[in-house]
């Protein structure tokens, strides 16, 4: 006679994770980091500078479309770079994980609008998404290592979304003179209340259509080496000590 199939039981989730997936919690937590933020604002003076930022605040005014492209470990601030009715017009590629709808949750209470999708899932439906936000003269914003990195490597979907359209690209970056860089994937720089911090803007370029497999890849580290120079620059007049990119990962190496 055949052996009876044990009976196995599928496995809960922890009680941690199912509240992470909570919806009260997942406004609850938008709602705290949206105050926190506004509160660091509020309480500080952040100056504006860099190569760039007469074009951007050119095409900000003037509605002209633009993408926008910052680090995820710069993230927490860039979402009070500005205010008024154009924060609205910026899209902001977030993933879709549950440390995504949060931080999305937190950017749209802040005034910004969100696409949803990553590098792994949604991405093409995304991507299509803010074609056509481009198209009809609103702004996207990309955190080119985002969702999981590595750090301050440069994926491709900037580039491949700029080149669709012609669209300048802006390289952005925020410093703080104080606040912890936290132990995580992206090296987080949580700034503090009560503080000095900097908005820094790098010269735009615009990337051609059409572009075949060498060309991607020198545009791709053009933005790479862009972000990573004026982050140092950002860093060294803040006082800070500089944020190293990890060693690329070699491909077929084990994790």
């Amino acid at each position: 006679m055949p052996k009876p199939k044990p009976n196995r039981r599928k496995k809960r989730p922890s009680l941690g994770r199912r509240l992470g997936r909570s919806a009260f919690v997942m406004r609850l937590a938008a709602f705290l980091i949206g105050s926190y933020i506004g509160f660091v604002r509020r309480t500080s003076r952040f100056d504006e500078d860099g190569p760039g930022l007469a074009r951007l605040l050119e095409s900000w005014n003037g509605g002209a479309p633009m993408i926008m492209a910052f680090w995820h470990g710069r993230l927490l601030m860039m979402a009070r770079f500005r205010k008024g009715p154009t924060l609205r017009r910026i899209h902001v590629l977030i993933s879709n994980h549950a440390d995504g709808e949060i931080i999305a949750r937190s950017i749209e209470g802040l005034g910004m609008s969100t696409v949803r999708g990553s590098s792994r899932k949604g991405g093409y439906a995304a991507m299509r998404e803010l074609h056509q936000v481009i198209e009809a003269g609103g702004h996207a914003a990309f955190t080119p290592d985002g969702p999981s990195g590595p750090c301050m490597h440069a994926k491709g979907g900037t580039i491949a979304a700029a080149s669709m359209g012609g669209i300048p690209v802006f390289p952005v970056t925020f410093s703080a003179r104080r606040g912890p860089v936290l132990n995580s994937w992206d090296r987080f720089l949580l700034a503090t209340p009560f503080n000095r911090g900097l908005y820094l803007v790098g010269e735009p370029f615009t990337v051609p259509p059409d572009l075949d497999e060498t060309a991607f890849e020198q545009w791709r580290q053009r933005l790479e080496d862009d972000l990573n120079a004026l982050t140092h620059e950002a860093d060294r007049r803040m006082g800070r000590p500089r944020v190293e990119p990890p060693p690329p990962r070699v491909r077929g190496a084990r994790r």
